[in-house]
């Protein structure tokens, strides 16, 4: 299969729906594409009705294109991760994995166009997040949950603003940046680095105000985080956590036992923000993000100091603090319900605490006028009860 022929595939796949994110190839199977967060059969010509066990295999060795880290990571580890660009129209994070004998490939696609904070219509904490001089902040999410994007609008923000150097390490380079007030150097896993503790390592020495790391995968690239937001410089990186909690307990979970005490002591004065995120259906199709958004105070400090307690969770702290730019995804989902863009039952649906966000849709449906139960005219008094019946 010939370069020309992998493009005009993929050109047919991306024109087939609307707001496309993913394709798919998987044995057995059409070629597929993910819609609106809905996954579909795309038709073409010539129509591929099943795909085999051969032509996956010939499109994975295609995209891989000899390079021998990738082969080698593929054999070895069951997949490995690429860049692949469709001249003119669109650049793709591939990922090749190994399944039940055969060779799938997930295929996301990337934007072309840097994404802003106010085109985005982000929270007004992303404005405070891009001004933060040092520390370390976290962008979290299940795969696929928009956090590239939201680090790229925060990038763009500052790359406006200030005149910094700025070093991305990521896995494959997604957005790429124009040189503007500040400067860029993005560097690629695999390419230009071995591991993103090697890379974070090698970035010390390259003079950067800003550091993007594509992922905190392990226990040295942590710890070198630290130490490079310790010393002055601004770093920022994703974790695959769900809320605020949980992203404080997978950092902290990283680290033995016997050295958990310093590690929540240098975690409580480095961390900024830890912006948690999730993308809902919404209402006529599409999708909208939803945010937890947690910011370093002193409640928030001691909690990592000395962990949760009852009174002093996480999710506790953050409702207290909503005057200050923070918000729970619960809180967020409702208000999400309470301007349109999702369903009732999308908000429960993606609640961290369906009971929580259950009261605050019927505070909505009080405001409007709007029923909110539908128990109504089920619940009246038998008034016939008990009473003897009337033999006629």
């Amino acid at each position: 299969m010939r370069k020309q022929e992998i493009d005009y595939i993929l050109d047919k796949m991306l024109d087939s729906h609307k707001d496309i994110s993913d394709l798919n190839f998987t044995v057995g199977r059409p070629l597929q594409v993910i819609s609106s967060g809905v996954l579909k059969t795309v038709e073409i010509e010539p129509p591929f009705n099943n795909l085999t066990p051969f032509q996956t295999e010939i499109f994975a060795l295609n995209l891989i294109n000899n390079d021998r880290r990738l082969m080698n990571l593929l054999l070895t580890e069951g997949s490995c991760d690429t860049s692949y660009e469709l001249p003119g129209k669109a650049r793709f994070r591939v990922n090749i994995f190994s399944q039940r004998d055969t060779y799938s490939i997930a295929i996301r696609k990337l934007e072309s166009k840097i994404p802003t904070i106010q085109e985005l219509n982000l929270p007004e904490a992303f404005l405070k997040i891009s001004q933060e001089l040092n520390g370390i902040i976290l962008i979290t999410g299940a795969t696929g949950s928009g956090k590239s994007t939201s680090l790229a609008a925060i990038l763009n923000d500052i790359n406006e603003h200030k005149a910094v150097h700025i070093i991305t390490l990521e896995d494959p380079v997604e957005f790429s940046h124009a040189h503007k007030n500040s400067t860029f150097n993005q560097r690629e896993l695999g390419k230009d680095f071995e591991s993103f503790s090697i890379g974070l390592r090698a970035a010390l020495r390259q003079a950067p105000k800003v550091i993007l790391v594509g992922e905190m995968r392990d226990r040295e690239t942590v710890e070198i985080a630290l130490n490079a937001a310790e010393t002055g410089h601004l770093v920022m990186s994703t974790l695959h956590t769900m809320d605020a909690g949980h992203t404080v307990n997978r950092i902290l979970g990283m680290f033995n036992t016997d050295e958990e005490n310093q590690i929540r002591i240098r975690f409580a004065d480095t961390v900024r923000w830890i912006v948690c995120q999730r993308l809902l259906p919404k209402e006529g199709g599409g999708r909208v993000a939803a945010f937890e958004i947690m910011g370093a105070n002193i409640r928030v400090r001691d909690a990592i100091l000395h962990g949760e307690s009852e009174g002093k969770t996480f999710y506790e702290i953050i409702q207290a603090a909503k005057a200050f730019g923070m918000i729970t995804f619960d809180d967020y989902i409702v208000e999400l319900y309470r301007q349109g863009f999702i369903t009732q039952d999308t908000a429960k649906a993606y609640a961290s605490n369906r009971g929580i966000v259950g009261r605050g849709i019927d505070a909505v449906k009080s405001e409007r006028g709007e029923t909110t139960t539908d128990l109504v005219g089920k619940l009246e008094v038998d008034k016939g009860y008990g009473k003897p019946k009337k033999p006629w």
